[in-house]
């Protein structure tokens, strides 16, 4: 049924969106370095590596610069078109050709470079790789603004590597232990949600099960005055 909704969802998309597409395309092939699209290998269901699409958005030799495969916050290596793009996440579209070849759902575990996926607690990665990877899904909404906590971050690598994939692989086996259709819709509203109102705290109220965010990064998932009435009831 998940398949069915999937082939439905990316093919009414991809018609609905085919002149945005042209657009944005026309304007990449223009600016910056001349690049429309990026594919870079990402690790998919069942740990195989696969092509994840998606609109060019920073300097093509990024992985050999600054941060690698980790994208910090006003990083120098994302072209101008490109801030807007990854900030509205329209760089994300292409994925839809993903989700329409099968090699990627709606809604799912966010596939992940070698690099970040190896930052997956050992004992999850088989759980996270049991589900086809996702366009959208619990880590995607609740790590919108990664690259903002990366900046705030004194040693970015080691908050990603510590932080941020330990919960986010959280995130994740409770999406793959939870996933059914309830889960699968709640998540593409939480995600329309999240991209309005740039809130990702809805996800708990949603869905009360899911794993709550550690102190580090509280503020920047529940926003401040959430994380402050946690912190007075915990002191």
């Amino acid at each position: 049924m998940q398949r069915l909704i999937d082939i439905l969802f990316s093919s009414v998309a991809l018609l609905l969106l085919g002149v945005p597409l042209l657009a944005i395309m026309l304007v990449l092939k223009f600016t910056g370095e001349g690049e429309i699209f990026y594919v870079q290998k990402r690790v998919g269901k069942d740990g195989k590596l696969f092509g994840v699409i998606k609109f060019a958005t920073m300097l093509k030799d990024s992985p050999n610069l600054g941060t690698g495969t980790v994208t910090v916050k006003n990083d120098p290596r994302i072209l101008p078109f490109g801030r807007f793009l990854r900030r509205t996440k329209l760089n994300e579209l292409p994925q839809l050709i993903n989700i329409f070849n099968g090699s990627m759902s709606v809604i799912g575990p966010r596939p992940q470079s070698q690099r970040c996926f190896d930052a997956f607690p050992d004992e999850l990665k088989p759980v996270i790789t049991g589900v086809k990877p996702g366009l959208s899904g619990v880590g995607s909404i609740v790590f919108r603004d990664e690259e903002e906590m990366l900046q705030d971050a004194t040693d970015a690598d080691r908050f990603y590597d510590e932080v941020i994939m330990p919960y986010n692989g959280r995130l994740e086996q409770w999406y793959a232990s939870h996933r059914n259709l309830g889960t699968y819709f709640g998540c593409i509203w939480l995600t329309a949600w999240t991209v309005v109102t740039g809130r990702a705290g809805a996800l708990y109220k949603l869905f009360p099960s899911a794993p709550k965010p550690p102190p580090p990064l509280e503020r920047y998932i529940l926003g401040n005055n959430v994380a402050g009435r946690l912190a007075e009831r915990g002191a």
